[in-house]
């Protein structure tokens, strides 16, 4: 019983390469990497991710966990290369704003090398989260079909 809830818990791998990973847990499917920037000992490292969910409302939304809280009033931005995009942001956390803006980011990864999350932190110092994009569009493409497989089971 425990190491079924334990599977239940702990994502598996359905593919990885260059610093992203596709993985799925439970009926979700994402794409994830963590920023090469410092972790802070007090807070898990950032992270970003396109999630998709089999048969869900998630089909390739952008979210990202900010390495330090930023201000409550704070603007959190996602540049993909030279492009940028508004996230909505609650508390340590930034979404894509919806499937038009969703589609754009997907786009954007798979043409550039590497995305930025800026913020101000609640010491109104600047928060710079940096991620690879190397393995990204791999990551996207399975975790896309990961979510479809599980939506025809």
């Amino acid at each position: 019983m425990i190491a079924f809830l334990l599977m239940m818990i702990a994502p598996a791998v359905v593919a990885a390469e260059g610093q992203w990973a596709a993985l799925r847990q439970g009926r979700t499917c994402e794409a994830a990497s963590k920023s090469v920037g410092a972790a802070y000992k007090d807070r898990p490292p950032a992270r970003a991710s396109i999630s998709f969910d089999s048969g869900g409302p998630r089909h390739g939304q952008f979210a990202v966990r900010l390495s330090r809280l930023p201000r409550p009033d704070a603007t959190v931005m996602l540049y993909v290369g030279d492009q940028p995009f508004l996230l909505m942001t609650r508390a340590g956390m930034a979404w894509s704003r919806g499937p038009g803006q969703e589609q754009a980011i997907i786009a954007a990864m798979r043409k550039s090398g590497g995305m930025r999350v800026e913020a101000r932190s609640l010491g109104d110092g600047r928060i710079v989260d940096r991620y690879v994009l190397d393995g990204a569009p791999l990551a996207i493409d399975a975790a896309a079909a990961c979510a479809a497989a599980l939506a025809n089971h």
